[in-house]
């Protein structure tokens, strides 16, 4: 790894949830070095104003059901980059480890002899969790968390779900990316056994000033979501929720 101080050099940067005051203070640190920031669609916004001015900006996100960049297209053009002597930021959404596609890109760095260090961030599912006043984990009744995503690369619903990992009433899941999947993966979860009224949160635009957290059941947001194009981006927790409280 190359000293990141130096230009010719990739800070792959996790934005958390959308929030610039989520950021940690080593990536608002490397968007303000930074000459070129490549961003995803929801790492996007008022984030992109921690950059300094002359950076140049490339949008490089990918959305379900919309034009996208090829992600062999991002690799090339975050190497070419960096390759030309300058401090790249590859700027993904959430936690970049969770569901982003950050291998990928690390293969074609390492390919291509390309410094790189990686930047931890919020992971989406914890803003989410803490928007809605309550923990991921509970010690008596959510003693295991995991998180799943609900699209493979085609947009549907994985083939090689564990069934009965997933259907635990003794876990919280996160669904990722699983709007237009859910009522699939709902059917599935309540025919291993998960009961129909187990508790589900929809937590669209955490941290955002359009953020609106739902909370149901897994049977009636999958009725929810039935038949619907979903315009914003959301979570689906489900499981062993802690109830709301009152402030």
């Amino acid at each position: 790894m190359s000293d990141p101080a130096r230009s010719g050099f990739v800070s792959l940067v996790s934005a958390g949830p959308g929030d610039p005051e989520l950021l940690t203070v080593r990536a608002a640190k490397r968007l303000a070095q930074a000459d070129v920031v490549l961003f995803d669609d929801l790492a996007s916004g008022p984030l992109l104003d921690l950059a300094r001015p002359e950076a140049r900006r490339i949008p490089v996100g990918k959305r379900a059901g919309r034009p996208s960049a090829r992600q062999d297209d991002v690799n090339a053009c975050i190497i070419a980059e960096a390759q030309a002597g300058h401090r790249v930021v590859r700027l993904k959404s959430g936690d970049a480890g969770i569901f982003g596609r950050l291998e990928e890109e690390l293969d074609a760095l390492a390919a291509a002899g390309v410094g790189w260090e990686i930047v931890p961030g919020v992971p989406s599912a914890c803003a989410a969790a803490a928007a809605a006043d309550m923990p991921l984990t509970r010690r008596l009744t959510a003693r295991r968390l995991q998180f799943v995503t609900g699209a493979d690369v085609t947009g549907k619903l994985p083939a090689d779900l564990n069934w009965a990992a997933l259907a635990d009433a003794y876990a919280l899941t996160v669904v990722f990316m699983g709007q237009r999947t859910f009522p699939v993966l709902a059917e599935g979860l309540i025919a291993h056994g998960l009961p129909p009224d187990t508790p589900a949160m929809l937590a669209a635009e955490v941290s955002k000033p359009g953020q609106n957290l739902t909370r149901t059941t897994v049977a009636e947001l999958a009725g929810m979501l039935a038949g619907t194009a979903p315009e914003t981006p959301a979570l689906i927790l489900y499981g062993a929720l802690a109830p709301a409280r009152n402030r």
